[in-house]
């Protein structure tokens, strides 16, 4: 019987394309318009939704030219996206001082969010049809 974390590799470089999106959309249009109400700079939130962009774009690059070789592409993308986590965990503890707690709960929910797609990637890279 499968395990209900294994996922198609196409389908899982769709979803990460689409969170990418999101995020950085969310990053450079909500956050960058109220950035008093969560308490970090236009400039930093401008920084995150371009990382993300690469992101999307790699993601949406991979769902659309699926490589044979799927699971090196696939454990990149998981690896890059706990950086990304690694790097706003980071700017959250420089921020603490500034951030509101708006703030603190979406990127500690992005945080969480990521974090989940970077395990169901890596297992599926790992323990998925090779």
């Amino acid at each position: 019987m499968p395990s209900p974390f294994l996922l198609k590799p196409k389908t899982l470089f769709l979803i990460d394309g689409i969170g990418a999106t999101l995020t950085a959309l969310f990053l450079f249009v909500v956050l960058r318009t109220f950035y008093l109400y969560f308490g970090i700079s236009p400039n930093v939130l401008l920084y995150l939704s371009l990382i993300a962009l690469v992101f999307a774009l790699y993601s949406f690059t991979c769902f659309r030219h699926m490589p044979n070789h799927w699971q090196p592409y696939l454990k990149a993308i998981a690896f890059a996206n706990l950086l990304y986590c690694l790097l706003t965990a980071g700017l959250i503890t420089y921020y603490y001082h500034q951030l509101t707690i708006l703030g603190l709960a979406y990127f500690c929910a992005e945080i969480l969010v990521i974090c989940a797609l970077a395990f169901v990637e890596l297992y599926t890279a790992f323990f998925g049809s090779k």
